[in-house]
């Protein structure tokens, strides 16, 4: 089998996985994900393999797929941010910060909005209010149509009040 064969092959068990995944097949999913990777190693397979633990509670194993994408290709944003959220899970607020903002910093990364949306989390956990709405109004810049972002700062600014 060709690398281009490999990497084809790749591509559609990383698309079956992600569609099990959807359907909280999760089993299935990481087989897929990790099969997908067996044949071709890709930041995306790593990360989604990574997000498959998580929904799992196996956040150890989630962060270390995240590290295995971030070695893959360094300019792909979302295993960043995915570490931020796992650390934010943990209740380890001081070491989400750093991988919330290099996410930010990404050259490649969708949904550009997210980091910026759990930055906004983590300074209203730590009740800092100015960066929060700092964050979030740059959220719902990036991203005007989105809901969740537009709820967050609705509500900051209420705080405000």
């Amino acid at each position: 089998m060709t690398e281009s064969d490999r990497r084809e092959r790749a591509l559609a068990l990383f698309q079956e996985a992600y569609a099990h995944q959807m359907r909280k097949e999760l089993d299935d999913a990481i087989r897929l994900y990790q099969e997908s990777l067996a044949l071709y190693a890709t930041a995306e397979a790593h990360t989604f393999l990574g997000w498959a633990y998580s929904f799992q509670g196996r956040l150890d194993e989630a962060i270390a797929e995240c590290h295995k994408a971030i070695a893959v290709d360094p300019e792909f944003g979302n295993p960043y941010n995915d570490i931020g959220v796992y650390l934010i899970e943990r209740g380890d607020l001081d070491a989400a910060v750093p991988w919330l903002e290099r996410a930010k910093r990404a050259p490649r990364y969708e949904p550009r909005h997210f980091p910026y949306m759990n930055l906004g989390r983590v300074y209203l956990r730590r009740g800092q209010w100015q960066e929060a709405l700092r964050e979030l109004e740059e959220a719902a810049r990036l991203a005007p149509a989105d809901p969740g972002a537009r709820k967050m700062l609705h509500e900051i600014r209420a705080r405000f009040n």
